[in-house]
């Protein structure tokens, strides 16, 4: 076919309009306020709406798309920019129980885009931008009784195709141990290029950290209300496009219940994009930031703690009255303050010896916390007790009878996944034991997205590989110090974590544990959890020094402040927390090769300090007392570690 001149002339044209079209039509943008995060939006010739995200003039997120679809109206495309707010500045300020700050300051430039779907129909697109990061929720304006259910969303997230991904394969439901799954159990695969299919073909779970050049970005999400289904990153990324999924199907405990569903007005949750250096990652607070605040309740009964736990060391068959009164007398030893019974209580002790067992307890001032199944039909877990915890009534039921008894805490397990439906069976759950002044721990849960400033006795959950898969099989032994150093730059960023960390002596199992006393020891500090079970047992801290004995007995269970000093994802980390006047840095290195270190002390303003590290044989410690001076040098043993306290 012969293309005229004028007909070449005329494309030329059209190219160039819908070009500009692109980059002026409807375009406007936010900033943060240092300014160095820079928000563009606008519209494409479809009429679909998109963010790009610049930091230090340099794009991190290109093209990115807006948009959702509901089942009544659709507003990915067709959409018109009516009007954008004024920039108005927010803060806020809050206090955590638990967490890596104590006392947290937000500040972020906000600015809403009122947009009209083809049936003019309103959506608003608010952003909120902060020196650390960029967050922004879709908001339906409108009133209206009938109930709304959202299908899908157009959100996506486009990393340029040279940046690279530290990200979590999600599990497909129904599979593993007793179709236990999904639990966000799996190693994160590391420095992966971006467009990496995932594993299973089930996405990416949060948070997910990219490295493009000199800036880190994580991926995460806040104010989960039981409205919405979680979310996470689909598992096709071509060209580097991220596209926000819902979870599969099968991830309800009741029917219909997958969906995000609820009346007018109707807000999403926060979609958090944190932005710039590994410092800004490790001492961000954004995930907490957006999460609700902390709902009206008694606080006087959540107290942080230390825990003592055998069945990381026994197993099943010593949750008996003796071995849980020896882990009892271990806590008191330890100056910790809780002991947690696990599985099958109610069948191998029974509530009458459990309350026997409380009472002696707390004549050791020591709390009493009680494992729990949570399964109902979605799972064909054993362990009980098992579906005690479904409706409220049956919750009231047993919560008033712990609290009777003087248990201190619950430990839930196996939930079923990410659907509306278990959403809301979790916050159903926390609603329930605040009314009845009992902590929560959820294991075999999803990744908490800030709940832990909004229900402030939830003090921890699992959603991690954690120790306990060390202790089952040698793969998991060798990948334990790569897979511990990347942990405080992904999902322990902002939300506490049940690693249930630091076994000092062996593993009293085949297993042979590849780090360190040492690197284990650091874990204590490296790793926040608003109750930190501790997976030695009291045969092995039998074989620990004394002075390492009585810096766990004095070891803080809050911690005021949060310093990032060195480290890469996977091959090492140094990080220093604050509790009072005190000063406690740690440090592990997960590479197969020493390495040298400098830390500078100076900037901490103490006079002295105590460093414990690696003895010169396996299995032992070094102390060394009253080091003055601006510096310190020390080298890391391959999966090696250190702690030291700064006063």
């Amino acid at each position: 076919m012969k293309i005229l001149p004028n007909k070449i002339a005329l494309l030329v044209l059209h190219i160039l309009a819908c070009k500009a079209a692109w980059t002026q039509l409807s375009s406007t943008s936010i900033s943060s306020p240092d300014k160095k995060i820079r928000i563009n939006v606008s519209l494409d010739p479809a009429q679909q709406a998109f963010y790009t995200i610049t930091y230090n003039n340099e794009t991190v997120l290109e093209p990115s798309k807006l948009g959702v679809k509901r089942q009544d109206a659709d507003f990915s495309t067709g959409l018109s920019l009516v009007s954008s707010s004024a920039i108005e500045k927010v803060t806020d300020s809050y206090q955590l129980v638990s967490g890596k700050r104590t006392k947290n300051q937000y500040l972020a430039n906000k600015k809403i885009f009122h947009f009209r779907n083809a049936g003019n129909d309103a959506i608003d697109v608010i952003f909120q931008v902060s020196n650390d990061g960029v967050a922004f929720r879709y908001y339906f304006p409108s009133t209206s009784k009938d109930v709304k259910t959202i299908t899908s969303e157009a959100t996506t997230f486009h990393f340029p195709t040279a940046a690279k991904g530290w990200l979590q394969p999600a599990q497909v439901a129904k599979s593993g141990w007793e179709q236990s799954n999904p639990a966000y159990e799996e190693h994160y695969q590391q420095a992966i290029n971006v467009g990496t299919p995932s594993t299973y073909g089930a996405g990416w779970v949060y948070p997910a950290l990219f490295q493009y050049k000199n800036t880190w970005v994580l991926l995460t999400e806040a104010s989960m209300d039981g409205k919405y289904c979680a979310s996470r990153l689909s598992s096709e990324s071509p060209n580097g496009e991220y596209s926000l999924a819902f979870p599969d199907s099968r991830e309800v405990i009741s029917e219909n219940g997958l969906l995000p569903t609820s009346t007018l007005p109707f807000a999403s949750p926060w979609r958090i994009i944190t932005i710039g250096s590994l410092k800004t990652i490790a001492e961000s607070t954004l995930g907490t930031d957006l999460a609700a605040p902390a709902t009206a309740m008694n606080r006087s009964f959540i107290k942080p703690g230390k825990a003592s736990w055998s069945w990381i060391n026994s197993k099943d068959d010593f949750i008996i009255y003796p071995e849980q009164k020896k882990y009892i007398d271990f806590a008191a030893e330890m100056n910790w303050q809780y002991c947690l019974v696990d599985a099958d209580w109610d069948k191998k002790i029974g509530y009458d010896k459990i309350k026997e067992l409380a009472d002696y307890a707390k004549t050791k001032n020591v709390g009493l916390l009680l494992w729990y199944n949570s399964a109902g039909n979605w799972n064909t877990v054993k362990y009980t007790p098992k579906g005690l915890l479904l409706t409220h009534e049956s919750r009231v039921k047993e919560f008033s009878r712990l609290k009777e008894m003087g248990i201190k805490g619950v430990k839930i397990d196996f939930f079923g996944g990410d659907g509306r439906s278990v959403i809301q069976y979790y916050i159903d759950i926390l609603k329930d034991a605040a009314q009845f002044d009992l902590m929560v721990n959820f294991h075999g849960a999803t990744l908490p997205r800030g709940w832990n400033r909004t229900y402030p006795h939830l003090m921890t959950t699992e959603a991690i590989r954690g120790f306990e898969m060390v202790t089952f099989g040698q793969q998991d032994a060798d990948m334990q110090p790569t897979h511990c150093t990347m942990l405080p730059f992904t999902r322990n960023a902002f939300d506490p974590m049940d690693f249930t960390p630091m076994n000092l002596f062996k593993i009293p199992t085949k297993v042979q544990r590849k780090t360190s006393s040492g690197f284990e020891l650091a874990l204590a500090v490296l790793f926040v959890s608003g109750i930190q079970h501790f997976a030695e047992s009291p045969e092995g801290m039998a074989h620990v020094p004394n002075d390492v004995k009585q810096f766990l007995r004095d070891l803080p269970t809050q911690w005021d402040d949060v310093r990032f000093i060195d480290g890469f994802p996977g091959k090492y980390v140094i990080l220093a927390r604050k509790s009072g006047s005190k000063w406690y840095i740690s440090g592990i290195n997960a590479e197969n090769t020493a390495k040298d270190i400098s830390l500078d002390l100076s900037s901490f303003g103490k006079k002295k300090a105590t460093l414990i590290t690696d003895g010169a044989e396996p299995l032992t410690f070094a102390t060394e007392k009253n080091i003055t001076g601006k510096t310190k040098q020390l080298t890391l043993k391959p999966s090696g570690g250190f702690v030291m306290i700064l006063e």
